[in-house]
């Protein structure tokens, strides 16, 4: 066990042998911390917070009341494999969430990026991929494998299936169900998933330019409405813009990916 000499230990928490404690850490009542764990510096632990497994948590990250952060995976494959949770700086896990480590088949290790919200009684699955800043609001379920990339907002009490992307700053309605991948910047709603537009919101509070939004909805029309098959249509994005949005967009469809996409209302 190594808890530095600033860090703060409630008398009634427990800190298993093993785990390292990092600089103006504090650690409230009745909260576990597992052998494995390890803990950046100014991490808080609220009361009956439960960090266990292999689990590595980045400094100035604060964990609320009854989260579990790095229990096993909800997954009947699992038999026990030594495998990893990383959680990135400044994050906030609220009351409830819960994230577990990956699996063997899944890369081994589920991963959260910086400045991310988990509000409450929100999960992260398994081997799941958390890009920077991305926001789950309340009981959002994110199932293994999923990858999430930068600034993405999921709404309340929506699921992301499994294998499912969902690219850099889209942003997922409330009450949804996602089971297809979503591009990058999209605006997605209805109890299904449908795709239905661009997150012109969250393009505007990121700075972009008039010209950049003006190009997006171009390629987003040109996605809805233009002859050939989704992914000729991503083709011809990439193989004539060079806005760096667009290209962004026709790369994440041009990308592996091991599910459909949702599509443009009226595409094919």
């Amino acid at each position: 066990m190594s808890i530095h000499s600033t860090a703060q230990v409630h008398a009634s928490a427990v800190v298993e042998p093993g785990a390292v404690i990092g600089e103006g850490c504090r650690i409230g009542p009745f909260s576990v911390v597992g052998a494995e764990v390890t803990l950046g510096a100014r991490v808080e632990l609220k009361s009956h917070v439960v960090v266990t497994g292999w689990t590595e948590v980045g400094e100035d990250t604060v964990i609320f009341p009854f989260a579990t952060v790095g229990e096993v995976p909800q997954d009947l494959k699992y038999v026990g494999e030594h495998t990893r949770l990383i959680v990135g700086k400044r994050c906030r896990i609220r009351e409830g969430a819960t994230l577990n480590t990956g699996t063997e088949g899944g890369g081994g290790v589920t991963r959260v990026g910086d400045d991310v919200l988990i509000m409450t009684g929100a999960h992260v699955g398994h081997d799941a991929q958390i890009g920077d800043r991305v926001i789950l609001v309340n009981d959002v379920a994110i199932a293994g494998h999923c990858v999430l990339g930068d600034d993405v907002i999921v709404g309340g009490l929506s699921g992301v299936h499994q294998w499912v992307r969902i690219g850099q700053g889209a942003i997922i309605g409330a009450v949804t169900m996602v089971t297809n991948d979503v591009i990058p910047y999209g605006l997605v709603q209805a109890p299904r998933g449908e795709l239905d537009g661009l997150n012109l919101v969250g393009l505007k509070r990121r700075g972009v330019d008039r010209a950049g939004i003006t190009a997006l909805r171009a390629a987003y029309q040109t996605l809805a409405q233009e002859e050939g098959s989704f992914l000729d249509r991503a083709r011809k994005l990439a193989e004539e813009s060079d806005n760096p949005l667009v290209r962004e967009i026709a790369d994440f469809i041009l990308s592996k990916s091991d599910r459909s996409f949702l599509t443009p209302k009226g595409g094919r």
